[in-house]
């Protein structure tokens, strides 16, 4: 799962809004000590929906352009629970230094300087990952970074079927 994430930039962010539609969008990642963050406005949507409802799903998916086929592309989706990491604080710090190495560091730094940004860590409580057809796993691990064979028991919620 982790060789794969890392060939993706960008996390798919689906959250749930006041009404409990689900809403998909974008940010930049970083993984880090078994946890995904990100950094976003609270102007956007899907930084309102998680602060009211802090249960989301990130989406990795493998480029279209890049893909064998379409129809089996490389994919991974985790389900998590968000939480604020308060500005200023040493988590805050650590991150957004990775941010900025990772990606272009006078834009984090600019991002940084915007005070309704915030930075948000997902843990994840459950997944799926795809890898091809007959490729289908269910992420588990005490980190929830490992990929376990499909079989009739779902490790998360029992039966498969």
């Amino acid at each position: 799962m982790k060789e794969f994430i890392a060939t993706v930039q960008t996390a798919i962010i689906s959250t749930l809004d006041k009404k409990n539609h689900p809403f998909s969008s974008y940010a930049p990642y970083i993984y880090d000590n078994n946890r995904f963050y990100v950094y976003i406005s609270d102007i956007a949507t899907h930084a309102k929906n998680i602060q009211r409802n802090p249960k989301a799903s990130l989406f990795f998916v493998e480029d279209e352009s890049k893909t064998e086929n379409v129809f089996a592309r490389k994919r991974v989706s985790l389900q998590c629970d968000s939480q604020k990491i308060e500005r200023g604080s040493e988590r805050f710090e650590v991150v957004l230094d990775l941010f900025a190495e990772k990606f272009d560091a006078k834009m984090v730094g600019t991002l940084k300087k915007m005070l309704d940004f915030n930075l948000y860590e997902f843990k994840v409580n459950y997944g799926e990952a795809t890898f091809g057809f007959g490729k289908a796993y269910f992420i588990g691990g005490e980190h929830m970074d490992e990929l376990i064979a499909r079989s009739e028991v779902n490790p998360h919620h029992g039966v498969s079927k």
